[in-house]
């Protein structure tokens, strides 16, 4: 991660400080990190238009000539697929005097042509035709092709970056690439997507995600599954955090079926193994999108900021297209239980985003059962700060054990387990929260 700050940082030094303390005496981020319009500029500025954001899957395009639009922070970009079959990523917009190119949410082109006054450009993005430019002085069709977007993929997934000059995508995955490498979720297709309209800022319902303390009181069937106090944390390096909750022997995935758990038929996902058919596991890539990976299908949520107070959260659920193709295939289970569940989370983050307008709230504390909350927290001021790296953060290898007491051995002392970890996980209990910078 490189420093790019270019205005004040949104929070004072004591601010930042006092979230990047141990987690047992640090303080959540301050209202205002929540509240703040010109905070949310600040992010839209430094986060969204900086760092890479997952904007769709490979399969959106998958035929040369094929096209998707994307929305980032109010642009409209164009993700099409080329003759040579490479992704490529363009701002949609014409070089003359400024027209949307494309006009369709998707579709399968052979060329884009402006529909004002019909200048072409190929699924390259070069321009090909533009009447009545022959006479000009300095122009060029080479200088005036579509204008190109960063765009790299992992896993299938597409990601993009307005920013030109920042690191590739595996810089900001860090050890993720490696701690996924037994998986290969190119082939996943999306079965069903859900879009929400949620009256929260995006780090509430982040943070949210990012611990199961609130599971037995909002969510009685999601902890009739998998109980918010049996899982772990992982030790990341990089922009994501992540854990897994155990399920309960009766069951075998999260549905809505009577508390069974039962897959409905369906085979699990290529690369799932004996510990994975136990687990659900859950991570967070920086800076707003969410991945759930269960045995048969894999739970994408999108986050697309709107405002301080608004966020849209767009939720796909994945399977393998072979299963998919099989006759009576129905998710309808899965989507049932995960519908019901995101309604819960998000009617809280609702309540939450309400109450902290209160002149009487001010940053309150983690408990120790939210040290995935507080590992959140730092790679938001980590960007606010303009950190050269991201912090170590604390990690709680089981959440039935007592957590480690600072100055304890990272290496399971004080009740931390140290097996169990899903294959190609970093282990060890982080016990102090310093950032480098």
């Amino acid at each position: 991660m490189t420093a790019r700050i270019e205005l004040p940082a949104p929070l004072t030094e004591a601010e930042i400080a006092s979230v990047r303390r141990e987690y047992r005496a640090a303080s959540l981020l301050p209202k205002r990190a929540y509240h703040d319009p010109a905070i949310f500029d600040w992010e839209r500025a430094h986060v969204v238009r900086k760092d890479w954001v997952l904007v769709g899957r490979e399969e959106d395009a998958p035929q040369p000539g094929t096209y998707t639009l994307v929305e980032l922070d109010g642009e409209s970009l164009i993700v099409v697929r080329g003759q040579d079959r490479e992704l490529r990523a363009f701002f949609n917009v014409c070089r003359h005097r400024g027209t949307a190119v494309a006009e369709e949410a998707c579709g399968k082109v052979v060329r884009f042509q402006c529909p004002y006054h019909a200048w072409i450009y190929d699924l390259e993005g070069h321009l090909v035709r533009a009447k009545h430019t022959e006479d000009l002085e300095d122009f060029s069709f080479e200088r005036f092709g579509l204008a190109t977007v960063r765009l790299e993929t992992w896993q299938g997934f597409v990601f993009v970056n307005l920013d030109r000059e920042a690191e590739p995508l595996a810089d900001q995955l860090g050890d993720l690439v490696d701690h996924w490498s037994r998986f290969d979720f190119r082939s996943l297709r999306s079965a069903k997507r859900v879009e929400y309209d949620v009256a929260a800022n995006w780090k509430f319902v982040a943070e949210n995600y990012s611990e199961c303390y609130h599971c037995p009181g909002v969510h009685p069937q999601l902890n009739k599954l998998t109980p918010y106090d049996l899982g772990g944390d992982f030790d990341p390096h990089g922009g994501w955090q992540g854990g897994w909750m155990e399920l309960v022997d009766a069951a075998e995935t999260m549905s809505l079926d009577g508390g069974h758990g039962s897959k409905a038929g369906r085979p699990s996902m290529a690369g799932i193994t004996e510990l994975d058919e136990r687990r659900i596991y859950y991570y967070v890539l920086w800076p707003t999108t969410f991945l759930s990976i269960h045995p048969d299908y894999l739970l994408v949520h999108r986050l697309v900021p709107q405002g301080p107070d608004r966020t849209l959260i767009v939720c796909d659920w994945l399977f393998e297209a072979e299963t998919i193709a099989t006759p009576g295939f129905d998710p309808s289970d899965a989507v049932a239980f995960w519908d019901l569940t995101n309604r819960q989370d998000w009617h809280v983050c609702e309540l939450q985003q309400r109450g902290t307008r209160s002149s009487s709230w001010v940053a309150g504390r983690y408990t120790d059962a939210e040290a995935s909350v507080h590992a959140f927290d730092q790679m938001v001021v980590d960007r606010y700060s303009g950190a050269s790296s991201w912090s170590q953060r604390v990690v709680r290898e089981r959440y039935d054990v007592p957590p480690p007491k600072p100055g304890a051995s990272d290496e399971g002392g004080d009740g931390v387990a140290t097996g169990g970890p899903a294959p190609g996980a970093r282990t060890g209990a982080r016990t102090k929260a310093a950032a480098t910078r």
